[in-house]
C-alpha cells in the first residue's frame, strides 16, 4: 500500500517523490511507461563516450534561489554561459537579439545601448497591447528582424503562422541593447556535473521510493494500491479524450558524432530559414566534456501522432477552451494532483517545473 502513486519519473515526479518521501516519510511508488527515469530531461554516453541528451537540449537555468540550492543537493555543477547563434543569410548572429546583432546584421555601428534603443525605436511597429506572436516581436523589433529571425522559425516550430499564436510564445525572448551574448537573463545557469540521469538517480534513491519503468499507468492503475495519485501525463488521456484531444507539437532529432574536435562555435545555432530543422546543438560546449570527437543533434519540429511523444503544448486560444473543460474536471477529484506541462498543458522550463512541485509539496506538506 502507497501512500502516493506518482505518474512520470520527470521533474514533476521526481521532485515531488523525493520531497514526500525524505520530508513526510510518505511510501511512494513512482510508474513510467518509458524505460527510463529523467523524462525528456534524459541524458546518457553514447558509443562513442560523449554524454548527449536523448530528446532535445536542456539548459539549466533559474532566477531561483531556492530552485537552484533544492537541486544542489543531489548535483554539483557545471557553470556555463549558455550561448546561441542565429544563422541569417549564412551568417552566424548573436541571439537573442543584441547591439552585436544589430550591427552584422544592418552593416551599421552603433556604440551605446542608447543608440541601440534609438535604431529599434525607428523601426519597431508601436503596439501597446500585442495579441498574438507577431505583434508581440514587431512590437518590441520590428518587421525586419521579425522577417528573418522570428517569422519561419515559428513557423518550422510550431507550423502555425505567429499571428495565430499566443504573444507569451516570442515574449518570453529576451532582447537586449548591450553586447551582453548569453541566451539567458538567469542568476543561475549550468549543467548537471554528471548529467541528468544521475541527478534523478539521486533524487529517487530514498528507501520510501519504488520506481517501475516500462508501465502504462491506464493499464496497472488497478494493480497498484494507493491513497492519492500524482498525475504528470496528458490531462486529455487522463479523461478518456471526452472533451476532445488537445493537440501538441512533436520532435525528431538526428544524432551524428563527427571525426573532429568541434564542429560549431558555440553550444546551440539556430536557422530560422533555411533546412527543415530548427537548430543544431553540440554537447561538448555546455558539458565540457574532452574528447578528439564531438556529438551533434539536429531538432525537426513534426506533427504529433501516435508513436511520437508529446512535448509542447499549442498556446492557442480554442485549445485553452477544451483545456478549461478538463480543468473543470479535474477540480472535482480530491485524491488526484495534476502537475507538469502535460498534466497541465502548460509550456514550463524546468525550474519552473521544479518550483511549481516545491509548491505542491508545500501545500501537502500544511495538510
Amino acid at each position: 500500500m502507497y501512500d502516493f502513486l506518482i505518474v512520470g519519473a520527470g521533474f514533476s515526479g521526481a521532485v515531488l517523490a523525493e520531497r514526500l518521501a525524505s520530508q513526510l516519510n510518505k511510501k511512494i511508488c513512482v510508474i513510467d511507461k518509458r524505460d527510463h527515469i529523467c523524462g525528456n530531461a534524459y541524458d546518457h554516453y553514447n558509443n562513442d563516450g560523449i554524454l548527449i541528451h536523448k530528446y532535445g537540449p536542456h539548459w539549466f537555468h533559474t532566477n531561483s534561489d531556492d530552485v537552484f540550492n533544492y537541486l544542489s543537493i543531489f548535483t554539483e555543477w557545471i557553470f556555463h554561459d549558455h550561448i546561441i547563434r542565429s544563422n541569417v543569410n549564412g551568417k552566424l548572429h548573436p541571439f537573442p537579439i543584441n547591439r552585436n546583432t544589430l550591427n552584422s546584421f544592418f552593416d551599421v555601428n552603433l556604440k551605446s545601448e542608447e543608440e541601440a534603443k534609438e535604431f529599434i525605436e525607428a523601426k519597431r511597429k508601436k503596439n501597446l497591447n500585442p495579441k498574438n506572436s507577431e505583434e508581440m516581436v514587431l512590437s518590441l523589433l520590428g518587421k525586419e528582424l521579425y522577417e528573418n529571425f522570428y517569422l519561419n522559425y515559428t513557423l518550422k516550430q510550431w507550423n502555425i503562422h505567429p499571428r495565430e499564436l499566443a504573444a507569451s510564445v516570442t515574449a518570453r525572448i529576451p532582447v537586449r541593447y548591450n553586447t551582453k551574448e548569453c541566451y539567458f537573463n538567469d542568476k543561475y545557469q549550468a549543467m548537471p556535473k554528471y548529467g541528468y540521469n544521475k541527478l534523478f538517480e539521486k533524487l529517487l534513491a530514498h528507501k520510501n521510493i519504488t520506481v517501475l519503468l516500462g508501465k502504462d499507468f491506464f493499464e496497472i492503475e488497478k494493480e497498484i494500491k494507493f491513497d492519492k495519485l500524482i498525475y504528470t501525463g496528458a490531462i486529455d488521456e487522463f479523461f478518456d479524450n471526452c472533451f476532445g484531444k488537445l493537440p501538441y507539437r512533436s520532435l525528431e532529432f538526428e544524432h551524428e558524432t563527427l571525426e573532429r574536435e568541434y564542429f560549431q562555435e558555440c553550444q546551440q545555432v539556430n536557422y530560422p530559414n533555411e533546412n527543415r530543422f530548427t537548430r543544431i546543438v553540440e554537447w561538448k560546449h555546455a558539458t565540457h566534456q574532452q574528447s578528439e570527437k564531438t556529438s551533434i543533434m539536429r531538432e525537426l519540429p513534426v506533427a504529433y501522432k501516435k508513436g511520437r511523444e508529446k512535448f509542447y503544448p499549442i498556446p492557442m486560444a480554442s485549445n485553452n477552451d477544451i483545456l478549461k473543460e478538463y480543468q473543470s474536471e479535474a477540480e472535482k477529484l480530491n485524491s488526484v494532483i495534476f502537475c507538469g506541462r502535460l498534466a497541465e498543458y502548460k509550456y514550463y522550463n524546468m525550474d519552473q517545473v521544479i518550483a511549481r512541485s516545491l509548491k505542491i509539496f508545500s501545500n501537502l506538506a500544511k495538510n
